[in-house]
């Protein structure tokens, strides 16, 4: 079997992301080591542990990657955060701020809503159709 694992998303402060992504996103903390260069592996997942792709939360270093955090795919959706009750997770984010940039709407493939991270890049909140 092959599967992406792990995608990278650059972020400025490690502690600050899994806040993030845990209490607003609803995410699961993996992972959070210490590596020898004192940075951290740090794994968030969207769901119960399994073969769900997951995304390392990276500390920019230096300013080539510190200018790409929150804009990684040059302001496109770049994330797409699936769920099988879009109502309730919808609902559930509003409450907790994250930031939502448009109505959900009714497309031929399920309900989706753009929404922003921490950061500022684009995600799709999406329930697929069928």
């Amino acid at each position: 079997m092959r599967r992406i694992a792990l995608v990278t998303l650059v972020v400025d402060d490690y502690d600050e992301a899994i806040r993030f992504y845990t209490e607003a996103l609803g995410f699961r903390l993996a992972e959070d080591a210490p590596r020898p260069d004192g940075s951290r592996w740090v794994v968030v997942e969207p769901g119960a542990p399994g073969p769900a792709t997951a995304l390392l939360l990276a500390r920019a270093k230096g300013g080539a990657q510190a200018a790409r955090v929150g804009d990684q795919t040059g302001g496109r959706v770049g994330f797409f955060l699936h769920t099988d009750d879009f109502a309730r997770d919808h609902a559930r984010m509003l409450a907790a701020g994250v930031a939502f940039l448009e109505e959900p709407r009714r497309e031929p493939y399920g309900t989706v809503a753009v929404f922003r991270d921490l950061y500022g890049n684009r995600w799709d909140l999406l329930q697929p159709a069928g």
